[in-house]
């Protein structure tokens, strides 16, 4: 009986071991903590659901100048959270045009119907199925949001984000989209050499060749593509009068602060929605008072 004894103590000791060594179990997630989470993955566990404190509280009627694709995403969305038929969206072109802000104005404007954002880094796009299988028995409506998309060739996101947007042997959960924003349309980088992989066929068209092939089948699993250009300088002029507006810059003051909102973005380059934001806080708050 005593070598039983000894026998269980070492085993309860070598569990003990063990169980420290393994992730801990996940955290019940406080659904009601926000309206916007974030997947986050420590080093040595289980991804789990970190609810935001303070969710971006960006406006439709704050993004300038990019009408259609406002309307186009809008109408999405509000399919989507009144249990419609809605499509994977994927904003791509010019950088600080109001990609991502797009989506986080989607979040202000349709969470009180039930619309929950969920952040998910590139790295971290291998966890998708464990997220889906998390969320799909929620009565939220949740948009997966992958900001500044882009692969190089051979990483696993991409299979997982191909699988997630296409469906493997299970149906999507249709209370999810995913939402991604970046500076390429492929989501590949693309190189000169593939020109080289494009042939000509018996009817007289032109047609791509697998590496191509292979980089434009994740885009076009996106049902919306939504395109992005660099604003003129009206438009970007008009960003920056709405945002001396929004900081309570005198009206009579807007005229004198042209010249210098073109010389802010002649330094660095861009005429972005962006750029007429930093350069309205300068501003604003140089001459404040």
């Amino acid at each position: 009986m005593k070598e039983l004894e000894q026998f269980l103590q070492r085993a309860e000791a070598v569990l003990a071991r063990v169980e420290r060594l393994l992730p801990a179990p996940p955290a019940e997630v406080d659904w009601q903590a926000s309206t916007a989470f974030r997947w986050r993955v420590p080093r040595d566990g289980r991804g789990f659901l970190q609810p935001v404190k303070n969710p971006a509280r960006m406006q439709f009627d704050d993004l300038r100048n990019i009408g259609p694709q406002k309307e186009a995403i809008e109408r999405n969305t509000l399919q989507f959270v009144t249990g419609k038929p809605a499509n994977n969206v994927l904003l791509t072109g010019a950088r600080g045009t109001g990609k991502s802000s797009l989506i986080k104005a989607c979040l202000a404007q349709f969470a009180s119907q039930g619309l929950r954002l969920i952040e998910v880094d590139k790295e971290h796009l291998v966890d998708l199925p464990d997220i889906v299988d998390l969320v799909a028995a929620r009565p939220e409506r949740f948009v997966i949001f992958c900001d500044d998309l882009s692969f190089e060739e051979g990483e696993g996101g991409y299979k997982a984000l191909k699988v997630a947007l296409d469906g493997s042997v299970s149906a999507q959960s249709d209370n999810v989209l995913i939402y991604a924003t970046s500076n390429r349309r492929h989501l590949l980088p693309e190189k000169f050499s593939d020109n080289e992989t494009y042939r000509h066929v018996d009817d007289g068209d032109l047609h791509p060749g697998e590496t191509v092939e292979e980089k434009i089948s994740l885009s076009e699993r996106f049902g919306l593509w939504l395109s992005f250009y660099p604003f003129r300088q009206d438009d970007y002029l008009d960003i920056v009068r709405h945002w001396l507006r929004h900081f309570a810059v005198p009206e009579a003051e807007l005229v004198e602060a042209e010249p210098e909102a073109l010389r802010w973005a002649l330094q660095r380059g861009s005429r972005s929605g962006r750029v007429a934001w930093q350069f309205a806080r300068d501003w604003a708050g140089r001459h404040d008072g």
